[in-house]
């Protein structure tokens, strides 16, 4: 490891080590390894990881066309129910979807390593630039999508197929939504969000006007009137605030904006990392950020949660991967003040909580964390403007169960809706569903010719 100097520094490790460090976090399986995981599949009638997957990929018949030698025909049965299997393959928690239902995965033995699999389907298809869908014959009809993310995405590309025009208005420089800004970078090496937008885009009739928000640029009402079908994919944009003293300090910052940062860096070695870093939260954005701050040369990367373990949303399996990685995870903390010196953060300052009849309460107790930069990863908020009158609960869109929302011809989905879950196949499942919910509600407008 280079040298560690004290504060916010960039360039804290070797160009060798930034490559070892940042290198694919599951690497692809080659041919004889798939077949090998493929021959491990029951290949169960209604089988419970088929059930447990958002898409309802036909896992079982996917998994029988690799171990048949056709990967190219299991990422036709992949794209059918999640045109970004290609990412979901890498994202997912499969350990807490299809892999913990697998029948395989008891005391005894692991799951069928569904994810890899599908990861393996998928690429093979995408390095062949396989495509397996034709626009129909064009429809007449032009429908809006705001948000170039997975749920955005999704609807779009099965809109698409539909024969119907598409325009994704998106308020950043690129397309792809959480997919390019906030997963961790060793999760999608190699451009991957970027390559699987051109893959999907590829069926064409869908254009995306990049630098467009909602609110600023354009109302909801302005594309009612120009579209015949609105999708709102907006996502969320906004954070949380810690709302403790030294918030405002140099060294707090943003997990969520850390993390984009890093993604688009064309050097790591580029992006500034404390000595001692530490991340407030529980969820996915707090450990990827702490084992990015890891992964980047930092000495001591502590996450705090301010309840126990079993409570934490990050899954058991990236739990462990943060501490395979040197993260220290403390549970029972919440953050009371940033301590400063010389205008900058020099520690935290945390008090010990407990579970009193079911509530989170503070003992009184307080330690400190010494500490050069702090990151809030304490959950993200739904904000938007040119809404209208658009129904909203709990602080997000509401929707029925075809994605339609309270404003006839506008549909929405993915984080943005009320039940959103903040997976990305969960915003692909809901995108799909209202691209095809669209279809069935401007069927009735369309000449029967142009349906026939």
């Amino acid at each position: 490891m280079g040298r560690l100097e004290t504060g916010i520094h960039k360039g804290r490790l070797t160009p060798a080590e930034y490559d070892a460090n940042f290198s694919d976090l599951h690497p692809r399986l080659t041919k004889h390894e798939a077949l090998v995981a493929a021959d491990r599949c029951y290949f169960c009638y209604d089988a419970p990881c088929m059930t447990a997957c958002p898409t309802s990929i036909d896992i079982p018949m996917f998994i029988r066309q690799i171990s048949t030698g056709n990967p190219i025909g299991s990422a036709k049965t992949i794209f059918d129910q999640n045109i970004l299997g290609g990412m979901c393959a890498r994202v997912c928690p499969t350990e807490e979807l299809c892999e913990q239902a697998c029948v395989r995965n008891t005391a005894e033995e692991r799951p069928v390593e569904i994810g890899r699999l599908q990861r393996y389907a998928t690429d093979t298809a995408m390095a062949e630039n396989k495509q397996f869908y034709t626009r129909a014959e064009y429809t007449g009809k032009k429908i809006a999508v705001i948000g170039a993310g997975p749920a955005g995405l999704a609807c779009a590309h099965r809109l698409a197929v539909k024969g119907h025009d598409v325009t994704i208005f998106d308020a950043r420089e690129k397309a792809g939504g959480l997919n390019e800004y906030g997963i961790a970078t060793y999760k999608a090496v190699d451009d991957f969000a970027q390559k699987e937008v051109d893959y999907v885009l590829a069926i064409g009739s869908i254009e995306v006007r990049n630098g467009q928000a909602l609110g600023r640029d354009f109302s909801l009402s302005d594309l009612s009137q120009q579209y015949d079908a609105v999708f709102l994919g907006l996502g969320l944009a906004g954070v949380n605030a810690l709302r403790a003293e030294g918030e405002d300090l140099e060294g707090v910052a943003d997990a969520v904006a850390y993390i984009a940062e890093l993604r688009q860096a064309g050097n790591k070695a580029d992006i500034a990392v404390g000595r001692r870093v530490v991340v407030l939260g529980g969820g996915m954005t707090a450990i990827d950020a702490a084992v990015q701050a890891k992964l980047l040369g930092a000495e001591e990367v502590t996450i705090c949660y301010r309840r126990g373990k079993e409570h934490m949303n990050a899954s058991e399996f990236e739990q462990d991967l943060a501490a395979s990685k040197g993260v220290i995870i403390r549970h029972w903390l919440a953050p009371k003040r940033i301590l400063e010196k010389d205008g900058k953060v020099a520690g935290i300052e945390v008090e010990y909580t407990e579970l009193r009849d079911g509530k989170l309460v503070g003992t009184g107790d307080i330690g400190v964390i010494a500490a050069d930069q702090i990151f809030k990863a304490i959950g993200q908020t739904f904000e938007a403007s040119g809404l209208g009158a658009l129904r909203m609960e709990s602080g997000r869109i509401a929707i029925d169960g075809e994605g339609r929302t309270s404003i006839e011809g506008v549909w929405a989905g993915g984080d943005c809706v009320v039940g959103g879950d903040d997976l990305t196949v969960s915003a692909v499942a809901q995108g799909r569903d209202a691209a095809e919910s669209i279809n069935r509600a401007l069927g009735s407008a369309i000449p029967a010719a142009a349906v026939a």
